[in-house]
Order: structure tokens, then C-alpha cells, then sequence
């Protein structure tokens, strides 16, 4: 077989592999607040988290383009050296999620292939688009947490107003229900956002190969990096799970449903309206804390808040130098 064929495929099978752990990795994001508030039982939830993840998946291609032409500059004439990149890239990126997955720490699967990419694209001596990386990636990521965190804090603000006199357990319970369409919305959300990534990825790989031309995602690439995520997304990560659902903010129903409505509406206009590669999980999370600030400051445990804000600033580094020495690696033998 042609060895650039067969390191395609390889290339494609890494970065659906990659897509499945975002899928378990991030499966948090979608419905820990729901679980943590006995809205839906956790495989029910993840069941809908899957689901939704597939049709979110196919609902638009903004952020896949935005990956497989923005990041790092491969075209065809590359070849074998363009798909070392990728692979470095993508090997660079699971090993992060792996590591914040084993540590229970909601980081950003979205970043850390970023990170991955641009590592190996650095240490391949390739055209990496740091403009793109900076409005797109990096000014977003300081943007959506603290639009998540506002806008959680007004809209539960709001909520607490419109319902202080209403009889609690009877309006808990109507939120628990209003909490299966926003933790829906919220997967959905996720699916648009982070299966477009994949998608992105494998183009660039096409593209690399001699198999593609254009930043256009074939339908097949679309369904394999749907059926990825909500895979992964269905296996679950319970270990990130538990860290985003209890450990910090005790959520009622109330508040679960105004993080996953805020969230999931950040979602929707960076993919559709900016086509910007956005982290759900500093969204969500942004989102769970400015709901639990509506309480009292102590409502939030900072400590465990501060662990994941630090886990965010490292990822794209770390991931990138991860990615950085497999490439330097790969390249001796390309």
C-alpha cells in the first residue's frame, strides 16, 4: 500500500480515536448539572447527550473550516511531512485529555488540539496562523468564561426575582423538567461545536494526503466524526463528571437549568455567528459558577475553581509540547 495512503488512514483512525475522547471527556459539559440535580439519571442523560451530540454534529461546518485552514497552513504539496504534523498534533491533544481525565480536571479538548496542532506545526517548521490562534482562540477564551459567568449571574438573578415567592419543592420540580430541554440544548451545542473540530482535523489530513481539495467536509468525514463523539459522549466521564456536577457549586434545579440555557446559547452564536472554535467546558463551567455567586461568594468552592482555571491556561502549552516532541520524533522517519 502507498505509504502515504496508509498514514492517511492511520491520520483519520487517530483523530476519530481523539473524537471519542473528547466525546467522554467532555460528556460533563452536557449533563453534569443535570445528574447533580436528579433531573435525569446519569445513562438517560448520557443516552440524550449522545444523541444530541450526532445531530449537533451535522447541524454546521463554521468551526470545521476554521480548524482545517486556520491553524496551521498544509496543503498537498507537503505530503508525508503535513501528515506527521497532524498526527503529532492529534497525539499531542488525547495525551492532555487523558491526563485532565485521569485527574478529574474539566480542561478544554477544544484547546488542547489547538495547542496540539500548533505545537507540531512549530517543531515541523511549519506556517502556524498565530492571528488566527489569537482572535479565535486565545481572545475567546478569556471572552466566553466571563460571558458565561455574567450572564449565568443575570439570568439566575432573574430567576431567583420572578420565583421568590413560589412554593419551592413545587418549582424545583418544574425546573427539573425545564432542565431535560436545556441539558439537550447544551449537547447539542457540544456537538456542533466540538465534532466540527475532528472534522476539521481530518480534512487537513485529506488535504495533506492528495485525497482532498478546499476546506469543503465530506459527508462521510461529517457521520464518522458524529458517530465518534457520541460514542465517547455515551462511554461517559464520570471522573470529570463528578468535579463539574459537586464539586463546585451544590446546584439545585434552578441553577442547572440557567448555566446549561447560557452555555448552550454561547455555543450557538461563536459557531454560527463567528465560526470561532470555543471551549464548551470553560463555558459551562463559567456558567456554574456565576449561578452559584447569585447565593453567597462562599457558595462557590474557589479552591476547585482556581485547579480548573489553571488547568485552562496550561493546556494549549502543554498539549502543544506534547505534540511539539512526537513530531520531532515522527519526522526522523517521514
Amino acid at each position: 500500500m502507498d505509504p502515504i495512503l496508509t498514514l492517511v488512514i492511520i491520520t483519520v483512525v487517530i483523530a476519530l480515536v481523539f473524537d471519542y475522547t473528547n466525546g467522554f471527556h467532555d460528556a460533563a459539559n452536557a449533563i453534569a448539572t443535570s445528574v447533580a440535580t436528579r433531573a435525569l439519571t446519569p445513562r438517560v442523560a448520557l443516552l440524550m447527550a449522545a444523541v444530541m451530540n450526532f445531530i449537533g454534529a451535522l447541524l454546521g461546518t463554521g468551526v470545521a473550516e476554521t480548524i482545517g485552514s486556520g491553524i496551521v497552513d498544509v496543503s498537498a504539496s507537503d505530503g508525508m511531512n503535513g501528515l506527521v504534523v497532524v498526527l503529532a498534533g492529534l497525539i499531542g491533544a488525547i495525551t492532555w485529555n487523558l491526563i485532565t481525565w485521569w485527574f478529574g480536571l474539566p480542561s478544554s479538548s477544544s484547546h488542547a488540539l489547538i495547542g496540539g496542532l500548533a505545537g507540531a506545526g512549530l517543531a515541523a517548521a511549519f506556517t502556524v496562523h498565530w492571528d488566527v490562534i489569537g482572535t479565535r482562540v486565545i481572545l475567546p477564551m478569556f471572552i466566553s468564561p466571563v460571558v458565561g459567568f455574567t450572564l449565568a449571574f443575570l439570568l439566575m438573578k432573574l430567576l431567583l426575582r420572578t420565583f421568590k415567592d413560589a412554593p419551592y419543592r413545587k418549582t424545583m420540580r418544574r425546573f427539573r423538567v425545564a432542565q431535560t430541554i436545556s441539558a439537550a440544548a447544551m449537547a447539542l451545542g457540544h456537538g456542533l461545536q466540538d465534532a466540527q473540530k475532528t472534522m476539521g482535523v481530518i480534512v487537513i489530513a485529506l488535504v495533506a494526503g492528495g485525497y482532498h481539495e478546499g476546506t469543503s467536509i465530506p459527508l462521510w468525514v461529517k457521520l464518522a466524526a458524529a458517530a465518534a463523539i457520541s460514542a465517547g459522549t455515551y462511554a461517559g466521564g464520570w471522573r470529570i463528571m463528578k468535579t463539574l456536577g459537586t464539586k463546585i457549586v451544590d446546584l439545585n434545579p434552578a441553577q442547572g437549568f440557567a448555566a446549561e440555557t447560557v452555555a448552550a446559547g454561547v455555543l450557538y452564536t461563536t459557531a454560527f455567528v463567528f465560526a470561532a472554535p470555543i471551549s464548551t467546558t470553560h463555558t459551562i463551567t463559567s456558567s456554574v459558577m456565576g449561578v452559584g455567586s447569585t447565593t453567597r461568594r462562599s457558595a462557590v468552592r474557589w479552591s476547585t475553581a482556581g485547579n480548573i482555571v489553571g488547568a485552562w491556561f496550561i493546556t494549549l502549552p502543554a498539549a502543544g509540547s506534547i505534540a511539539a516532541l512526537f513530531a520531532l520524533v515522527f519526522s526522523q522517519f517521514a
